[in-house]
């Protein structure tokens, strides 16, 4: 559809969910590079709205700092620093062993049956060499266990810092290695079962840790640029 027949029609809140949505999965599933410049008109086409849609998108996007946006230059996917990366893991360790805590209390033998399922399709999915697959299992697995600790709070917290954890990772990462050692998920899980508190905590901030060891945080890498459309796989055929 061409977006500029769309332009007099007030953006709805579904479209701005949909492409804040899709932005912010591309994001977690690490198909948008730190750095990349993404066009208005471009994401109008593609999704088949207005540009004050998009605007809109970008404008919560940013609140999540996923894009920044420059004067005179454009909006653009975020490229955390060094530093911010750090604090980033400061503070999932802390949040994070606040959420184990709760979760030893908290959760139902049921709720840990579903996270060990989840826990099972991310090892599945490194074996079969899915790493996006995995690697997005990896990330629901910590927003699923803060979300069954019951604390929103603390959920709404992870969930910024964990958005934001994909850009650190492409932005530094030493190799394209797994970033979940994929034991260490299953035994956080044992610790919650046997409901040991102090347990948990420790095995929640070592896993923080070596996720962060994996990460070089004292470079960063260089831009990247590609088809917007593609990347966020909204191509169609052309035969469709």
């Amino acid at each position: 559809m061409d977006s500029t027949r769309k332009g007099s029609r007030a953006p709805s809140g579904d479209e701005i969910e949909r492409v804040f949505d899709a932005l912010r999965n591309a994001v977690l599933d690490q198909r948008l590079a730190p750095g990349l410049q993404l066009k208005e008109q471009a994401l109008a086409d593609a999704f088949g709205v207005n540009r004050s849609v998009v605007r809109q998108a970008f404008a919560r996007l940013e609140i999540y700092r996923l894009v920044t946006h420059e004067p005179n230059r454009g909006v653009f996917v975020a490229h955390p620093s060094a530093a911010e990366g750090r604090e980033l893991f400061i503070a999932r360790r802390y949040i994070e062993a606040a959420i184990v805590d709760l979760a030893v209390t908290t959760l139902k033998n049921s709720d840990i049956a579903r996270l060990r399922a989840l826990v099972r399709r991310e090892r599945e999915a490194y074996e079969a060499g899915d790493t996006r697959k995995a690697l997005r299992l990896s990330i629901d697995f910590h927003l699923k266990l803060a979300e069954a600790a019951g604390n929103t709070v603390l959920a709404s917290f992870l969930d910024e810092l964990v958005s934001r954890t994909p850009l650190v990772v492409l932005a530094h990462r030493k190799d394209a290695g797994p970033t979940c050692t994929l034991n260490e998920h299953e035994q956080i899980l044992d610790a919650i079962a046997a409901r040991d508190a102090t347990r948990a905590r420790e095995l929640m901030a070592e896993h923080i840790v070596h996720l962060q060891g994996r990460l070089a945080l004292d470079r960063s890498s260089a831009r990247a640029k590609s088809d917007i459309a593609r990347l966020l796989g909204l191509e169609t055929d052309s035969g469709a």
